[in-house]
């Protein structure tokens, strides 16, 4: 199973993983990092994906846990939830980055750019990634005014001009040292 994480960097909004065990029968072309897709590309090949991956799932956790486990914790908390709820247990895990999953008895290996390295790392990346983006899009329309339809809960000039202008949502991660925090100092 490949595993990958979405979100890391995004100062509201849940952090979201994804595995998937692709069938080697059945490949699914054009899969590749999802930060090298276009929206509408991840959209379609999710489809594809889902319909052809001989297991897939997604599991996350919301701000309030990033803010309770820190950032790294909560996303290899996430992976860990998509393999605890595969039936039947992967035999082998890939996982994206530097970081294992030591909780679980299952073999695996970390990859360093595994999205771009494994087919099946890559599937994961799209498949957190175009789910992580539909929840933004549905809190977008709570708070219009923070622009997640576009950034997604990444810090853009959007984001922080309306969180200084606004504050916090309940979806924004408060273990997060923000620009418009009074702590924060621009450097010259």
């Amino acid at each position: 199973m490949g595993l990958d994480e979405v979100g890391r960097g995004c100062l509201a909004g849940p952090v979201v993983a994804s595995g998937v065990i692709l069938d080697p029968e059945k490949p699914v072309e054009g899969v590749t990092d999802s930060k090298l897709l276009k929206s509408s590309s991840r959209e379609k090949l999710a489809g594809t994906i889902k319909k052809k991956a001989l297991c897939w799932t997604i599991a996350w956790c919301e701000n309030t846990e990033i803010d309770k486990l820190n950032i790294l914790k909560a996303s290899l908390q996430a992976m860990v939830r998509c393999v605890e709820k595969t039936n039947p247990v992967p035999d082998y895990l890939l996982v994206d980055g530097n970081k294992g999953l030591e909780t679980l008895m299952i073999p695996s290996m970390t990859l360093v750019s595994g999205d771009r390295l494994s087919a099946s790392i890559a599937a994961a990346s799209i498949l957190a990634k175009v789910y992580r983006d539909n929840i933004m899009k549905t809190y977008h329309r709570e708070y219009p005014e923070f622009g997640w339809d576009k950034n997604v809960g990444y810090p853009t000039a959007v984001h922080y001009d309306a969180l200084g202008k606004f504050g916090y949502t309940p979806y924004h991660r408060r273990s997060f040292r923000l620009k418009t925090d009074k702590a924060y100092t621009k450097r010259p």
